[in-house]
């Protein structure tokens, strides 16, 4: 994948795609428009820095040739072509395996490759591929991309209709090869240009293409379409275009919040997209705050307002419950712990949970007060002169809790899950107040089924307004165990219903998600910019490295854990109610060093993009 092309392109070329004029420099090291006077060329473009060297380009005579779409193959490893049909699994007999070990040889080692190859088109007729591939090399010297130049023929081999298709249809696509073949011999080799022939997107204007097309895409979509012309190329180093391609990628709430980090606008967005996309630039670093929280504490909760940390209540010594409220200013040249006066504090309260909505106002929702649990919600604006805490008496309220999960959601609606009930009694509910109402009411999402009860767990939302659980102290049977637990909730549903992603955590289960994060609790989730969700930290169980990060992408079809190892200094340990995520890009860990909560003039700080601060 290319995300930042160093060409000297100039914006008044035409654009070209295979083929220049005879007199003008090629932008391939072969001559392919010679290679083109007596077959069809096919031409296709694979990501060598991505695993098995998925498609991300293939040209239309490909698409017509093999009966095959875009659509259909990017993604894909081009092997699929030696399968007959696009049901089979296995490559076909008659393929040559010493041609396909010799393919494979030259991409490990970098080198170029030509040699013909046994292919099958969509219905499982056969072509001969004659095949030349190219490696492109980056400015330092890597593999980026490998570029595949195929000139189909007829293969002579009866080999009878594919199971499910007819003679008929093989015989159709016959025909439509030949027709493909004639009408490119028809041309002279000067019309044989494919960008101006079959690409008839690049006749579209520059503005219709970057609103109405490149807009639309995903950043990763952008960089890899930066790759295919000329012309994208320099469309595609546009700052407008990048900030709308993360716009509707991410969300506005997103972009907004992004556009607030120290930095963002000198970085640009076409370099944060990628930073944040491929986490190239993720890295630990140990910070050093003047300040102090007094009295001490630990089980407070945290959270972040713009670039601000927040921390509230705790538990002191003897099992004191606090009830007040510190601020990081993380702008500050000389960040320090300072305590805020507030007007009419809440009971005070550890094991609660606090959000961030509306920009600046902040949410105390539960947790364990002198009394015992709560189930009570006050909102402080952090902006206002004087900040002062305001109970909300929502209506049919859940049972008091704590340890339980929140998240908020379209920024006004406040999402509670599970915790702890009297006598220990683990829940497993999930609540949403909309704090945008007047009077705000309690409502209990129905659902069918609901995850094993659990505390400690994380809730995340991705994708607008779909929330993911995960992990937690669940209860299996009259046990309770750590659990590696993965579920989602898509909200926009008529319906709402829990599903189950990846697990299960409990003892003796598998676990078909890939490298799944070890069973935990009180842990760590950040929601990345498009939909992904990292997770470290927590109480986990025998030698497991607390700040091992672990990253999955629940929007893929099949998601799937990845470990993700970054430079640094990580904390040793990190807990989910004292960690915070700041402007989108930076996840604050309070106190992290010793475990000791009560030095929280030492953070650990985890920054997912470079020169934001």
């Amino acid at each position: 994948m290319e995300w930042d092309s160093n060409s000297d392109l100039s914006g008044d070329e035409e654009e070209e795609f295979l083929l220049n004029d005879a007199d003008s420099p090629l932008p391939f090291p072969f001559p392919v428009q010679n290679l083109l006077q007596t077959a069809p060329c096919g031409f296709v473009v694979t990501d060598a820095l991505e695993p098995d060297h998925p498609i991300i380009y293939v040209n239309t005579v490909f698409e017509m040739v093999t009966g095959y779409r875009a659509e259909d193959v990017l993604g894909r490893n081009c092997r699929f072509l030696q399968c007959r049909g696009p049901f089979a699994k296995r490559r076909h007999p008659l393929v040559d395996s010493t041609v396909v070990s010799e393919i494979r040889r030259c991409l490990e080692e970098g080198i170029e490759f030509q040699g013909e190859l046994l292919n099958f088109r969509k219905d499982g007729s056969p072509l001969m591929n004659r095949l030349r591939l190219t490696p492109i090399y980056g400015d330092d010297e890597t593999i980026t991309h490998v570029i595949g130049i195929q000139f189909f023929t007829e293969a002579n081999i009866d080999l009878g209709p594919v199971v499910g298709s007819t003679v008929k249809e093989s015989a159709k696509s016959s025909d439509q090869f030949r027709s493909v073949l004639s009408s490119l011999h028809a041309l002279p080799v000067g019309d044989r240009n494919v960008s101006r022939g079959v690409c008839g997107i690049l006749q579209l204007s520059d503005e219709v293409l970057s609103l109405k097309i490149l807009a639309r895409l995903t950043p990763r979509d952008i960089a890899s379409v930066s790759s295919v012309c000329r012309r994208l190329s320099e469309l595609t180093k546009n700052e407008d275009l990048w900030r709308m391609v993360c716009q509707n990628a991410w969300g506005s709430e997103t972009t907004r919040v992004l556009e607030t980090v120290p930095g963002a606008r000198r970085l640009g967005w076409g370099r944060l997209a990628r930073e944040l996309t491929t986490l190239e630039a993720a890295a630990w670093r140990k910070l050093t705050v003047g300040g102090a929280v007094e009295p001490s504490r630990c089980n407070f909760s945290a959270c972040a307002v713009g670039n601000r940390v927040v921390l509230f209540g705790g538990e002191g010594v003897n099992m004191q419950p606090m009830n007040d409220t510190f601020v990081l200013d993380l702008n500050s040249s000389n960040p320090e712990w300072q305590h805020v006066q507030v007007s009419s504090p809440p009971p005070g309260r550890w094991g609660h949970t606090l959000s961030c909505v509306n920009g600046s106002h902040l949410v105390v929702f539960g947790g364990c007060g002198r009394q015992g649990l709560l189930n009570d919600v006050f909102v402080l604006d952090l902006d206002a002169k004087p900040p002062t805490w305001r109970e909300i008496s929502g209506l049919a309220p859940p049972l008091p809790r704590s340890w339980h999960s929140s998240c908020t959601l379209d920024g006004t609606k406040l999402i509670v899950s599970g915790g702890c009930a009297d006598s220990g009694v683990l829940l497993s509910d999930t609540f949403l107040l909309d704090l945008s109402m007047e009077k705000p009411v309690w409502r209990e999402i129905p659902v069918a089924w609901t995850p094993p009860s659990r505390l400690g767990h994380t809730l995340s939302v991705y994708g607008g307004r779909k929330i993911l659980m995960f992990g937690g102290l669940a209860k299996s049977g009259p046990l309770r165990f750590r659990s590696s637990d993965l579920f989602t909730m898509d909200l926009s549903e008529e319906e709402p219903c829990w599903r189950c992603v990846t697990g299960s955590g409990m003892p003796g289960a598998g676990n078909p998600g890939g490298i799944a994060p070890p069973p935990r609790l009180d842990h760590v989730a950040v929601s990345l910019p498009g939909g992904r969700i990292l997770i470290f930290g927590g109480s986990v169980a025998g030698l497991h490295s607390a700040s091992q990060l672990y990253i999955l992408d629940p929007t893929d079809e099949k998601p799937t854990w990845r470990i993700l190892n970054v430079p640094g200094r990580p904390p040793r340990f990190a807990w989910g109610h004292s960690t915070c995520v700041v402007g989108g890009t930076r996840a604050i860990v309070l106190g992290g060093q010793t475990g000791e909560e009560w030095m929280l003039s030492e953070l650990h700080e985890l920054s997912l993009a470079s020169s934001v601060i």
